[in-house]
C-alpha cells in the first residue's frame, strides 16, 4: 500500500495490480496439450498392436476350425462330413496375413506411406469381417465333399449345421479394423523405425590400409592378398 502525504492529507492508494508473469506456469500450460497428445499416442500404439496381433492370430486360428457339419448319403448309410474355415473360404486367413504385415509396415514408413498402409490395415479387417459373415451359412464346401463321397455330382449335404467359428473370425476382423482406424487417426504421431541403418547416399569413409612391415613376411602376404603393392612406399 502506498501512503502519500500531500497538503496534510494522507491518502492510501493501493498500487495497481498487474498479473504477474509466470513463465513456468505458461510453459506448463503450453506443454499440457502436448503431453496429453503424446499420452494418447502411446496408448493408441499399444491398443493397435494388441488388437492387430490378436485379431490376426484369431482369424488364422478360426480358419483352421470346423465351420460346418453335415451328413452325406452313401451306399453304406450316412457319412458324417465337416468343413473347416479354409475349406469354406480362404479370404479371412489371407487378409489376416495382409493385415499383420501392414501392422508391422506402419512403423517402417512415414507420412503418406503410413496413411496408405494404415488404410490397407483397416481394409484388411473390414474384408475379414465381410468374408466371415458371408461364409457363416455357406454349404458349398460340404456339398462338394458329399458329391465326392457319394460319387453323385448332384448329391447335397443333409443335417447341415454351423459352428460359431465364422463369427469368431468376424470378431477377429473387427479387431484388425479397429487397429487400422487407430493407425489412421493417431498414426502421424507414432514413432518410426530408427534411420540409423538407412543408407543416405553419402560416401562411406574408407579405412586406411594397415601399415606393412617389410620385415614381417606375413604382412607382405596379407598386402598381396588385398591387391596392394607392399614395396610401394606411402
Amino acid at each position: 500500500m502506498d501512503v502519500r502525504d500531500s497538503g496534510g492529507v494522507t491518502s492510501a492508494v493501493p498500487p495497481p495490480r498487474t498479473q504477474a508473469a509466470d513463465p513456468a506456469g505458461a510453459a506448463e500450460a503450453d506443454a499440457e496439450p502436448e503431453t496429453r497428445a503424446q499420452r494418447s499416442g502411446r496408448r493408441s500404439i499399444g491398443v493397435a498392436l494388441l488388437f492387430g496381433a490378436v485379431g490376426a492370430a484369431l482369424a488364422l486360428l478360426a480358419s483352421r476350425q470346423t465351420w460346418a457339419k453335415g451328413t452325406a448319403s452313401v451306399a453304406g448309410g450316412d457319412l458324417p462330413l465337416s468343413a473347416t474355415g479354409s475349406d469354406v473360404t480362404g479370404v479371412p486367413a489371407a487378409l489376416a496375413i495382409v493385415g499383420l504385415a501392414a501392422l508391422v509396415a506402419v512403423f517402417a514408413v512415414r507420412r503418406a506411406g503410413r496413411m496408405l498402409v494404415s488404410l490397407l490395415l483397416a481394409l484388411s479387417g473390414a474384408g475379414t469381417v465381410a468374408a466371415a459373415l458371408l461364409a457363416a451359412n455357406d454349404s458349398g464346401a460340404l456339398d462338394e465333399k458329399a458329391a465326392e463321397a457319394s460319387g453323385d455330382t448332384a448329391a447335397t449335404i443333409g443335417d447341415l449345421s454351423h459352428t460359431a467359428w465364422p463369427y469368431a473370425a468376424a470378431a477377429a476382423g473387427a479387431l484388425i479394423l479397429i487397429a487400422g482406424l487407430l493407425a489412421l487417426t493417431y498414426g502421424r504421431s507414432w514413432p518410426a523405425m530408427s534411420g540409423r541403418y538407412e543408407r543416405d547416399g553419402a560416401p562411406r569413409p574408407r579405412k586406411a590400409p594397415p601399415k606393412v612391415d617389410p620385415d614381417r613376411p606375413e604382412d607382405l602376404w596379407k598386402a598381396l592378398d588385398r591387391g596392394e603393392d607392399p614395396t610401394r612406399e606411402a
